[in-house]
Parts: structure tokens; sequence; C-alpha cells
């Protein structure tokens, strides 16, 4: 237990530290100067969640590149093509933008590009994409690929083409093998689906630390407080997580230790029908015994146990008495008595 504490709020400082890190090493744009003259070594991919399959990616380019005296690099996406194409579905993903940022900032990557992903992009050729991204703006030396890489327009470019492309580029192309743990394969998909499942220990282990959203908190309709389970509120924005409903959490961020609680992550079906207006998904984290000011805090919110889905209850106080229960039930996880005056404010 203790060191699944340790292991989240690690990870929590380090990102913290790579965002700060990120201002001279992430760029957005497909055009400008060479962000590499002395030349570097490629990774291209989704990285949704950076596990740890993608950390071996990683660390080889890290590798590579120290050991030929190059930079490092990472393109990725924003969105990602998957939930580019997939217009008016909802597609969760494991980090937000700013969150995979700091992850491979954080894994060394000296140069980060974070392509927009818009119909221009969608509509670059195979070619076009290795003469203007990987050679004009990274002056790549060796590129890393996945297994079944595909792209340019309709995904018409495969890692043959690549490397016929890299031969006359000078640069060479390779394809990093699947990770597989306890032999199965280590994939975003794979982890999106034990989280929605409340398996959160299976999916740490793939993710290589404990699953966090992150966020400042915001100020809310102060209706938790008046109903005796004040909450930070911590808004998703653009971000679709793989998660919702009622869970067991650690909060970390707010002082040296992780703090534990019960927190909520949807619409809040019932708080909707009370103010008879629609909600956004939304994080609402209640921290046990806390009396303190966190509005414009940044915040990591661990997912420890998952309870229920979300549910629309008759009246406010038919919820509360469930509140009541999630919170008991969340207590005793943590082995948290119940203190007897509650006075806490967010």
């Amino acid at each position: 237990m203790a060191s699944r504490k340790r292991n989240g709020l690690d990870f929590v400082r380090r990102s913290a530290i790579a965002i700060l890190a990120t201002m001279n090493r992430v760029f957005r744009d497909t055009a400008g100067p060479c962000l590499a003259p002395r030349g570097s070594v490629v990774c291209i991919g989704a990285f949704d969640g950076v596990h740890v399959g993608h950390r071996v990616v990683l660390k080889r380019v890290c590798e590579r590149a120290a050991s030929l005296d190059l930079t490092s690099a990472a393109i990725s996406f924003a969105p990602i093509p998957r939930a580019f194409f997939a217009r008016g579905t909802v597609m969760p993903q494991l980090t937000s933008a700013c969150e995979k940022i700091a992850a491979l900032v954080n894994a060394g990557m000296q140069r980060v590009l974070l392509l927009r992903f818009d119909a221009a992009l969608a509509a670059m050729s195979a070619q076009d994409f290795v003469a203007r991204v990987l050679v004009a703006r990274l002056n790549a030396r060796e590129v890393w690929v996945g297994e079944g890489f595909r792209f340019g327009h309709a995904r018409a470019g495969d890692l043959a083409l690549l490397q016929r492309l890299g031969e006359a580029h000078g640069f060479r192309a390779e394809v990093v093998p699947p990770f597989d743990l306890d032999g199965e394969r280590v994939s975003s998909s794979r982890i999106r689906a034990l989280l929605a499942a409340g398996n959160f220990d299976v999916a740490a282990r793939l993710l290589g630390r404990r699953f966090t959203i992150g966020g400042h908190v915001v100020r809310g309709q102060q209706l938790g407080r008046k109903l005796g389970y004040p909450t930070a509120n911590v808004r998703l924005g653009s971000h679709v997580a793989p998660v919702g409903g009622i869970f067991a959490v650690r909060v970390h961020g707010v002082s040296t230790g992780a703090m534990p609680g019960v927190a909520s992550l949807g619409v809040r079906p019932t708080v909707a029908k009370s103010i008879g207006a629609r909600t956004e998904p939304l994080l609402e984290a209640h921290l046990f015994d806390f009396d303190g000011d966190l509005y414009g805090k940044r915040i990591e919110v661990e997912f420890v146990e998952k309870f229920r889905d979300e549910e629309k209850f008759a009246d406010l106080a038919t919820m509360v008495k469930q509140i009541d229960r999630d919170a008991a039930q969340a207590r005793l996880i943590f082995g948290v008595a119940e203190r007897a005056t509650a006075g806490a404010t967010m």
C-alpha cells in the first residue's frame, strides 16, 4: 500500500516538473524551423497513457539519441487520429494532451511535436509527411514506429514505404515489437477497458503507475457544501475520461501525503434535475476531514476502487443517504474513522 502511494505521488511530482519544463520543448505545427539541427532520433505514436510499453520505446529512442549525440524526439497527435475520424463518437483517452506532453518530457524527450490532427494533416500524403515533418522539421536520422504503423492520407504509408523514403532522405526506419507483460500485450485500449471495468490494480501494472486525473480546482455551485459533502471540483474540458461513477480515491497535491476521500465523475443527473439544467462532466472529490481552501490549486485524483455507476435519485435527500454509504465504505477501505464534527470548506 505504501509503495503504491509513493508511486502515485512521485508520478504527480514528476508530471508537475515536466509541465514546467515543456515550454521550449513542445511544438504544435508541421511548418517552422528545424527543431534538431544536429539531427534526431524520432518515435511516432498516439502514446495515450504513455504506458510501460510506450516507455520501452521512449527509452530506446533516448539511448539511441545519446549514443549518436542526436536529439530525442516524439511525434504525437491531438486529437489522436482515431478520435478525429470517429466524429460524433465519444472516444475516451487515458491522458489529456497536457498530461501526455508531461509524460513524454518526463520520459526524456528533448522535443515533442504534438501535431494538430485536422483535415489538413489528414489529407497530407505519406511522402509530404516525411519531407515536411521528419526531414525538414526534425532532421531525422532514425525513426522508430510500432508494429502495423500506417501514416499519410488514407493510411497509405506503411513501414516499407517509410524505409524506402528513409533511404532517399538519409534516415533509417525501424519497428519496435509489441511489449508483453505476463504473456499479454500491453495496449492503451486494454488499459481503457480495465479502467472502465474498475480493475485499477491491473491497469496500474500496465500503466506503470496508478491511474489519475489532474486539474485545477474550480468553483462549483456550492451544493456539496450545503449537503454536508464539500467537494474539490475539476473540469475535464474536452478530455473524455475512460472511467465514470463513484469511487474511493486518494487526492495528491493538497499536502505532503495523499488524502483519502470519495469522488464522483459524471454529469450528476440528480443535480441536473434539481436545478433544472444540463451539467457538464465533472470530477468532484470530497476529502475526508479536510479544512482548507483549494480553489485554483492543481490536484491529482488517484482512483482506488469503483463503488457504482452514477444514478438518478428521486430527490437530493435520497442521494445524500447513498453518499453517506459511499463515504462510509471508502473510510473502511482507507481505515479512516469518521470525525465527530465536519467542517470542511472548499
